[in-house]
């Protein structure tokens, strides 16, 4: 999966469309998304850019990468693979609580 794209220092501005045409200077683009705060909706500033071919994504790395976005240097790599994170155990098994005098 070698032609997907990451893209980070996105103005909180930046609509998918814009870097559907961006990406485009390099190939065919297969699909944008622009991650954005579940609650607010607004952008964190990264996102993903899928490309049709592992060339695609090479040269959009090496076209766009520090190259200024709506006034902010953007930074264009191929992207990694998710790491699986281990859940995280709170232990104990619960209780009442610590201590003290229970009315």
């Amino acid at each position: 999966m070698l032609n997907k794209v990451y893209i980070g220092n996105l103005p909180f501005s930046t609509q998918e469309e814009t870097l559907n045409q961006l990406f485009s200077e390099a190939g065919a683009v297969e699909s944008v998304k622009i991650i954005t705060d579940p609650h607010s909706g607004r952008s964190k500033g990264f996102g993903f850019v899928e490309m049709d071919s592992e060339e695609s994504a090479t040269k959009a790395v090496e076209l766009l990468n520090g190259k200024e976005l709506d006034g902010r240097q953007v930074k264009v790599d191929i992207a990694r693979p998710r790491e699986d994170k281990p859940r995280r155990s709170f232990g104990g098994g619960g209780g009442a609580g610590g201590g003290g005098k229970r009315w």
